[in-house]
């Protein structure tokens, strides 16, 4: 899995709450192969019309956000049915992280598995990132995982994650690489259940 550790680029306002997993994905989508590009039909349904045109109004068909590999989401992003394939389907358009006040929980551990960081901070500090970004698309935007911090324009601004996810994409660890890490421990606490209850050790072959 990729690492994250500081990522600095352009952001994307979507400031719409509950933007579900079937707006980042539509449900029609999930029998495409990861392998046919699941970024391009990202928010399908809400960049282009019956007719399959752009919606101007959408920010990412805007030149500016094009190539945003930040969104600036509004609450419970990512909320609805569990279904990977709308990680997928953000990470491989570009975008590497989500800054929102809340998300959804499946989601959230969709992400983490696939190196995309959901980045939680207070609604007025989502509001005042999306505002700086509306009013002047070229601004970058820095986030330090490791700090867990925003930098955008003058403002800092700090953000919660937890802890186990946060180690996992410092790291770029799926969830064996992370029982891995803890191979000294595992091996530490097989040898005293043995000692302590060699009646319960199982014998080998």
């Amino acid at each position: 899995m990729e690492k994250f550790v500081r990522l600095t680029a352009t952001a994307c306002q979507l400031p719409q709450p509950n933007l579900n997993t079937d707006m980042i994905l539509p449900a029609r989508y999930l029998k495409w192969p990861r392998s046919r590009g699941l970024g391009k039909v990202v928010f399908q349904d809400l960049r282009f019309d019956a007719d399959g045109a752009e919606r101007a109004d959408f920010p990412l068909n805007q030149p500016a956000y094009r190539d945003a590999r930040i969104l600036i989401a509004g609450r419970n992003f990512g909320g609805g049915s569990s279904r990977e394939a709308a990680v997928y389907a953000l990470f491989d358009h570009g975008i590497r992280c989500v800054i929102a006040p809340s998300f959804g929980d499946i989601f959230m551990g969709n992400a983490v598995k696939n190196g995309l960081l959901t980045a939680t901070v207070s609604e007025g500090d989502e509001a005042e990132l999306a505002g700086i970004v509306a009013a002047e698309p070229a601004t970058e935007v820095t986030v330090d995982l490791e700090q867990q911090q925003i930098q955008c324009g003058v403002g800092t601004y700090r953000f919660a994650i937890d802890p186990v996810s946060r180690n996992q994409l410092l790291n770029g660890w799926d969830d064996v690489d992370l029982t891995e890490s803890r191979r000294a421990d595992i091996a530490a606490f097989v040898a005293r259940d043995k000692s302590s209850r060699p009646w319960a050790a199982v014998p080998k072959a």
